[in-house]
């Protein structure tokens, strides 16, 4: 179970990870900032404090 207030990211679809995201409303916008959800399967913007979680079984697979 996961918190209500963190985005799930389908690892297959959302990467590479950003934030502000594309439904980030105008007022909270910040700079961009790549994000690293793969190492621990979690990531937080250090800007706006937005978690993001890697959906379980989607993380990517190497090329």
């Amino acid at each position: 179970m996961s918190d209500k207030n963190t985005v799930q990211v389908n690892g297959h679809h959302d990467l590479p990870l950003l934030c502000p995201n594309g439904k980030t409303p105008s007022w909270n916008l910040h700079p961009r900032v790549y994000l690293d959800v793969t190492a621990t399967g979690k990531a937080k913007c250090p800007y706006c404090g937005t978690e993001y979680a890697l959906i379980p079984g989607t993380a990517p697979h190497g090329h």
